[in-house]
């Protein structure tokens, strides 16, 4: 039994194919709710990964429903380890589950490190996902966020110097995004990780649904 302010994921299936990925998932009211992709196998990702896990907790707390899942070939996930198109595929069947578990229509896609390409790509070809959060983006070309129509942020260590710091800024406040820079942070967060949680959920409280005693 769950208590009321207690924070349990419960173990989730996510089938792929023939195949079935491993995946922690929590409840919540809020809208909408979000997928959480680790960084790619190859950068040694997986949903137990410090950021995936802050913000988890974060965004639960905060009354969002949440799925964190694991690539195929990693962890517990069944399969091996795909290339760019089967992580596509795997990050698609973990948005399907992550619509499904609350039944709603759209869902917010928070993407860690060379997972952000993957989700910039998905987004345009899927308008379910209603805003994206990039934390430590690597491999995303600054001139393709030019294209996109939905709210962005991005997260950043001040620290971590792979990103241009003022082309990063223009293209984000070019489509109107949010730029968070984590003081003395580096890309790994091992400084002030609880801030990246705090980021995530004010960006998530911007998109939400309005509750029903009026409350955003």
């Amino acid at each position: 039994m769950v208590l009321k302010g207690q924070f349990l994921e419960r173990p989730t299936l996510i089938p792929v194919g023939d195949e079935v990925m491993e995946g922690l998932s929590h409840r919540g009211d809020r809208r909408p709710p979000l997928l959480i992709v680790p960084p790619r196998p190859e950068e040694g990702g997986s949903m137990d990964h410090v950021v995936a896990a802050e913000v988890a907790w974060a965004a639960a707390t905060a009354g969002f429903p949440t799925l964190r899942f694991n690539f195929r070939g990693v962890g517990a996930s069944q399969g091996e380890r795909g290339g760019t198109q089967a992580q596509m595929d795997e990050f698609l069947a973990a948005m399907l589950v992550a619509q499904e578990n609350v039944q709603s229509a759209t869902v917010a896609v928070l993407a860690i490190g060379g997972s952000s390409w993957t989700a910039l790509e998905l987004q345009r070809a899927h308008p379910a996902i209603c805003g994206l959060c990039f934390v430590s983006p690597v491999g995303v070309e600054l001139a393709e966020l030019a294209r996109l129509s939905v709210p962005l942020q991005v997260i950043v260590g001040e620290l971590d110097a792979r990103v241009p710091r003022a082309g990063l800024a223009a293209a984000v406040t070019g489509v109107g995004g949010g730029l968070e820079i984590i003081p003395g942070a580096d890309a790994t967060f091992r400084r002030n990780l609880p801030d990246v949680g705090k980021a995530t959920v004010g960006w998530l409280r911007r998109m939400a649904a309005p509750q029903p005693d009026g409350e955003g």
